[in-house]
C-alpha cells in the first residue's frame, strides 16, 4: 500500500498577520467612523493650568481620504520607522563583535564555568535596570540574548524570550529618573496642582519600591525560563564545528581582550566626562537649556539623545575592531566591512517583517482607535464611586488594558492623569502612587502587543533563529509571554496591596498618603 503523504501545516506567517491584523483595523475604523464613536476628556493646559475639553474621535480608512493616506504615507512611515533605522546601525556594532570573535570569546569566558541559572539571573537583571536607556534597550539586548545563550550552548530563542519579557515587564520600572519618568512627573504635577497648588513630585519618589520590584522580578523571571519555558520550547541543533569542549585562550585572543578593554575604557571615559556637567570643557553632550538633569541628557535638542544610538554602536565597533587587530582575526579593511555587514546577512524576510509591523502601526494610530479606548477607559475610572484600594486595583487593571491599545505610556498617562490624579487626592491618596500604579499596569501588558514597536524585534530574532520549515507562529510568540506577564501581574498586584495596607515610603519624601 502506497503511504500517504501528511503534508505539514506552515502557519501564518507574522507578516500575514500583520497585514490581516491591518485590514481589521480598516474595516473597524470604518463601521466606528460610520456609528460616529468618539469620547470626551478633561486635558490640564500647561499654560493656563485650567481644564479644557478635548474629543477624540474615530478616523476612518475605509474612506477615499483614508485609502490616500496609506497609499501615499506607507513608504514614509516605513522609512521613518524608528526600529528600522535604529537596528541597522545597531547591528553594524554587533556584527563586526560576532565576526571578529570578541563576542565569542568573552561570553564563553565568562560563562564556562558559571551555572546556567546564574546566567539567565544576571541577563535579567540587567534587563530590568536598563529601562534608563529607553527602547534602545531592545535593539541590544535582544540580538546579544541570543548570541549569549547560543555562545553558551543553549538555545538562543530562549534568551531572545527571556529578555524581551524581562525588558518589557521592566519597562516602567526604574531606579534612576528616565525621560519618560520626567515627562510622567510634569503631567502628574500639573493635574496635581489643581487639587493643590504648586504640587512637586520628588526625582527620588519611587526609589523603595521600584528596587523591590526589580529585584523580586529578577528572581521570578528566571525562575519561570528555568523552571516552565526552557522544558516547553522547542530544542535548537548546534553546528557540530561550532560545538567546543573547552575554550582555549591563545595569546592572540587575551592580547585582543587586552586591547578591547584598554580602547572601551577610553571610549567609556571619555564619553562619560561629556555627560558630566560643570568640568572643564564638559557636559558636551548635553541640552544645558534644560533644569533637571535628565532632561539635559534626552531632550530633543541634546546630543547625547539624538546620537546615542550612534554612541553605542560606535563603541560596539571599537570593541570589535581592537579584538580583532590585537586577536588578528582582522588583518585588513575587507575583513572590517565584511564584520560591519555580518549581522545583516539575511536580513531580507527581517525588513518585510519590519515592513508589516510599521504599516500596522502607522494605520492603528491614524485611525485613532487607541487614544478613544483610553479615553472611554479613564471615564470609567471617572464615573465609579469607589476610593481607596478598589479605586487603586481599578487603576491597575484600566492601565494593564490601556497599554495594549496606546503602548506610549506619555500619552496614555495625559489622558488618565486629568482624570484618577484629582480622585486619588480626593481620597487622600498621593499622586506618586497613582502614577506607580499606572506604571505597574504598563509593565503588565507591554509585551503582549502588536501595537509596541519593538514587539517586531523580538519576532524578527525568533525568525532569525528558527530552524524549522514552519513559519514562526505570531500568537505563539505571544503565549510565552503569558507566564512572564501572570507573574508580573501577582508581583505588581501584592506590592500594591502591601504598600497600601503598610503605608510604607514609596520613595525619598514620597508616601501612598497625601
Amino acid at each position: 500500500m502506497k503511504r500517504r503523504k501528511v503534508k505539514e501545516k506552515i502557519g501564518l506567517h507574522p507578516v500575514m498577520v500583520y497585514l490581516i491584523l491591518s485590514l481589521i483595523v480598516i474595516i473597524l475604523s470604518g463601521v466606528l467612523s460610520w456609528f460616529n464613536v468618539q469620547a470626551t476628556y478633561n486635558q490640564v493646559s500647561s499654560i493656563t493650568g485650567e481644564y479644557s475639553v478635548t474629543t477624540e474621535a474615530i478616523t476612518s480608512l475605509l474612506s477615499l481620504s483614508g485609502l490616500k493616506y496609506i497609499f501615499t504615507n506607507t513608504v514614509s512611515n516605513f522609512a521613518n520607522f524608528t526600529v528600522l533605522s535604529h537596528i541597522i546601525i545597531i547591528l553594524l556594532g554587533i556584527g563586526v563583535m560576532e565576526k571578529s570573535g570578541f563576542l565569542k570569546t568573552l561570553i564563553t569566558l565568562l560563562t564556562k564555568k558559571a551555572k546556567k541559572t546564574t546566567v539567565t539571573f544576571f541577563l535579567v537583571l540587567i534587563c530590568l535596570l536598563t529601562s534608563i536607556i529607553g527602547d534602545l534597550s531592545y535593539l541590544i539586548f535582544i540580538p546579544l540574548s541570543a548570541l549569549l545563550f547560543l555562545y553558551g550552548k543553549r538555545n538562543p530563542r530562549l534568551g531572545i524570550i527571556t529578555s524581551f519579557a524581562a525588558l518589557t515587564c521592566g519597562s516602567a520600572l526604574s531606579i534612576f529618573m528616565t525621560s519618560v519618568d520626567s515627562s510622567l512627573i510634569s503631567i502628574t504635577n500639573l493635574n496635581a496642582s489643581i487639587v493643590i497648588g504648586a504640587y512637586s513630585v520628588s526625582s527620588w519618589a519611587f526609589l523603595l519600591i521600584m528596587a523591590v520590584a526589580i529585584i523580586t522580578l529578577a528572581f521570578l523571571i528566571t525562575s519561570i525560563t528555568e523552571n516552565f519555558v526552557a522544558k516547553r520550547i522547542e530544542k535548537y541543533e548546534f553546528p557540530e564545528e561550532s560545538v567546543e569542549d573547552e575554550l582555549v585562550l591563545t595569546k592572540n585572543k587575551m592580547r585582543g581582550l587586552l586591547l578591547a578593554g584598554i580602547v572601551g575604557f577610553l571610549y567609556l571615559i571619555v564619553f562619560i566626562y561629556n555627560i558630566i556637567p560643570g568640568l572643564p570643557f564638559s557636559g558636551n553632550l548635553l541640552d544645558n537649556s534644560q533644569t533637571l538633569y535628565i532632561d539635559k541628557l534626552f531632550s530633543y535638542e541634546s546630543f547625547f539623545s539624538n546620537g546615542f544610538v550612534f554612541i553605542v554602536a560606535v563603541f560596539f565597533i571599537l570593541l570589535g575592531l581592537s579584538y580583532g587587530i590585537g586577536a588578528k582575526t582582522i588583518k585588513n579593511n575587507k575583513d572590517f566591512v565584511e564584520g560591519l555587514s555580518h549581522s545583516l546577512n539575511g536580513m531580507g524576510k527581517i525588513l518585510v517583517m519590519i515592513f508589516a509591523a510599521a504599516t500596522f502601526i502607522s494605520i492603528v494610530k491614524q485611525t485613532n482607535i487607541g487614544n478613544v479606548v483610553v479615553v472611554a477607559l479613564a471615564n470609567v475610572l471617572k464615573n465609579v464611586s469607589f476610593t481607596g484600594l478598589p479605586l487603586i486595583l481599578l487603576l491597575y487593571v484600566v492601565s494593564i488594558i490601556a497599554t495594549i491599545f496606546l503602548p506610549n505610556a506619555v500619552s496614555r498617562w495625559t489622558i488618565i492623569a486629568s482624570t484618577i490624579i484629582p480622585a486619588v487626592m480626593n481620597a487622600g491618596l498621593s499622586p506618586e502612587f497613582a502614577q506607580v500604579v499606572f506604571r505597574f499596569g504598563e509593565s503588565v501588558s507591554l509585551g503582549l502587543t502588536p501595537i509596541f514597536a519593538y514587539f517586531i524585534v523580538y519576532l524578527a530574532y525568533m525568525e532569525k533563529y528558527n530552524q524549522s520549515n514552519k513559519n514562526i507562529k505570531f500568537f505563539k510568540a505571544i503565549k510565552m509571554q503569558l507566564p512572564y506577564t501572570i507573574v508580573s501581574f501577582l508581583v505588581f498586584l501584592g506590592l500594591i496591596i502591601i504598600w497600601y495596607v503598610t503605608g510604607l515610603p514609596l520613595g525619598i519624601n514620597s508616601s501612598i498618603a497625601l
